[in-house]
């Protein structure tokens, strides 16, 4: 069990590299410790507060959750200028480290797409090294598997160790994907698909076949589970997924199925293979 001000001071230290790469600094008010976390309370609600030039943002505390705010204009910045960029389910009673380095992770990641103009230093990983945008979008590159598994770990942070990418998806990653679009919740579907769109739009045919059959077959064609998925996914991404799934779900892609279910050993492959030959159609 953990105090709110405790969690509150765990993110503030955590966010801290994203703080300085995007130009911020805390707000204190009068008389308060610097060299803790800005942290301010009222009516129950908790506040940290940080400017930059033509920029600032909040993090706020209540009803059981943590809000990021931000804003940047010229001029004057008001209360009513924020809008809300992220947010995170953090119960006091119940919040573990797991799930504070999820929001630290959350909310660098919001601050740098949002304020930064360099990447922070990314989470130390033992995957291989990943593509990057800009060698996938100058066309010298395409995203490959372990670069959609590397970015995966990197937004849900957990100690994996070495792997083969379908492998730790089928073992590990699709459970986590279910969780997410079961739940539904628009911010971390929002930043789910982001990922998958993005490495989809520019992967080679074996990654989009991950993206694909691998990890989005894993919906055995629940209606409700596409339905959920649909606002988010692009429209490249939909068609192949909703099309992959009827495929699966049919007399035709039983054995298909039965692959994904009991994948054989790994073997080496020959050839890169599109989404649809890698599902026998």
């Amino acid at each position: 069990m953990a105090e709110i001000r405790e969690i509150l001071e765990a993110i503030y230290k955590g966010i801290q590299p994203a703080v300085k790469e995007c130009g911020f600094t805390p707000v204190y008010g009068e008389g308060a410790d610097k060299t803790a976390a800005p942290i301010t309370e009222s009516a129950g609600r908790y506040l940290m507060e940080f400017k930059g030039e033509n920029k600032a943002f909040r993090i706020e505390h209540f009803n059981n959750r943590i809000y990021l705010y931000g804003v940047a204009k010229e001029g004057e910045i008001k209360s009513g200028d924020f809008v809300k960029l992220d947010e995170s389910l953090l119960e006091a009673e119940t919040a573990n480290d797991k799930d504070i380095r999820y929001a630290v992770n959350n909310y660098t990641d919001t601050l740098v797409e949002t304020f930064g103009t360099k990447l922070v230093k990314p989470v130390k990983s033992k995957l291989p090294a990943p593509v990057s945008k800009a060698q996938a979008k100058s066309g010298a590159v395409s995203y490959d598997p372990n670069t959609l598994a590397n970015r995966f770990t990197a937004i849900y942070p957990e100690q994996y160790g070495q792997f083969l990418a379908e492998d730790f998806f089928l073992n590990h990653g699709n459970a986590k994907v279910l969780e997410i679009i079961r739940r539904n919740n628009d911010t971390e579907m929002k930043r789910l698909f982001k990922l998958f769109n993005e490495i989809y739009s520019d992967g080679t045919n074996e990654t989009q076949s991950l993206i694909c059959v691998t990890i989005l077959g894993s919906l055995d064609n629940d209606m409700e589970l596409l339905a959920n998925c649909t606002e988010y996914m692009s429209s490249e991404l939909a068609q192949p997924v909703i099309n992959v799934n009827k495929y699966l779900a049919s007399n035709a892609g039983k054995g298909a199925r039965m692959k994904l279910d009991n994948p054989p050993p790994y073997k080496p492959k020959k050839k890169k293979k599109s989404v649809m030959s890698k599902i026998g159609m």
